[in-house]
This record gives C-alpha cells, sequence and structure tokens, in this order.
C-alpha cells in the first residue's frame, strides 16, 4: 500500500475548499513528465495537464499555464494573449509560489493565489489528468470544471 503524502492531502483540501471532489491516483512509477503520467493513466498524453509557472518580465507577476500534455507553449503567442512577455523562473521560485516541486503541481492548492490560463485544447476531451502534488500522483477531473475551479482563462498555447 502507497501512503497519502501530506501534498497528496493538501491538494485534496484545497479541492475541497472550491466544492470538488477528487481521487489522487498514486503510482509506483513516475508521473513526472506528461508521456509518463499519460503511460500510468493509461490515457492520451493530451489528457495530461501541465501546470507551467511562468513570470510576467515587466511585472515579475506569476502565471499559471494549464497546458495539454501534447502542446508547447508557444511564448510569443501567450505573450500576445496575456499583453506581456513571459519568462522561466527558477525552480526555488516555483516551488516558493506553489508549495509544491516542479513535476508534482496541481492546477490549484497553491501558497499563492495565481492567474491562471488554461489551453483550450484540454476542454476537447471528456477527461484530464493533473499533478496531485507528488511526482508519482494525479487526480482525474472533467476539463470544464478544472477551468472553473481554478479560474482560469482559456486561451491557445501553440
Amino acid at each position: 500500500m502507497i501512503l497519502m503524502k501530506p501534498a497528496n492531502q493538501r491538494v485534496i483540501d484545497a479541492a475541497r475548499a472550491g466544492g470538488l471532489t477528487i481521487a489522487i491516483k498514486t503510482h509506483a512509477q513516475s508521473t513526472r513528465t506528461a508521456e509518463e503520467a499519460a503511460k500510468a493513466c493509461g490515457c492520451d498524453v493530451g489528457q495530461i495537464v501541465k501546470s507551467l509557472v511562468f513570470q510576467g518580465k515587466a511585472s515579475g507577476s506569476a502565471i499559471l499555464l494549464l497546458v495539454s500534455g501534447a502542446n508547447r507553449v508557444n511564448e510569443k503567442t501567450v505573450a500576445k494573449v496575456i499583453g506581456e512577455t513571459l519568462k522561466k523562473p527558477d525552480a526555488h521560485y516555483v516551488r516558493t509560489l506553489t508549495g509544491f516541486a516542479i513535476g508534482g503541481i496541481p492546477p490549484f492548492g497553491h501558497t499563492t493565489p495565481l492567474k491562471t490560463f488554461i489551453d483550450q485544447d484540454l476542454l476537447a476531451y471528456p477527461l484530464v489528468w493533473a499533478a496531485a502534488g507528488t511526482p508519482e500522483s494525479v487526480f482525474s477531473m472533467e476539463p470544464q470544471a478544472l477551468a472553473t475551479a481554478t479560474g482560469a482563462t482559456v486561451i491557445a498555447v501553440t
């Protein structure tokens, strides 16, 4: 039996606070990358939600992009939509803002509220899988419910 970690409990608590019920699945293998997560979940890589933290270059504001595992972020396209050039912060910055390590960052439950955008391609799936606080745990939910729960603006990221 695999025990639930405190990070998983924080994700469950954040989901409950947002009126959601989620079931976390912890795997023996890593779910750190979209490919690993898709294999563990038995789903299409496009159904994996990558929670990517960026920083606005001018404002310094943190920005969370919830991206389909099949897509790479076109930073120029996203910058036009959000009105600011993006830069990639270091792992320490990301962990400080979210409370989670890269590879396990969930779409909600962060230490600091983040302005959030969701990849329109995720909405094409009936169910998506997101990290649940650790690099080996995930949960599933309907993508529209995820967008609503995170207050995300739907955008094209490619």
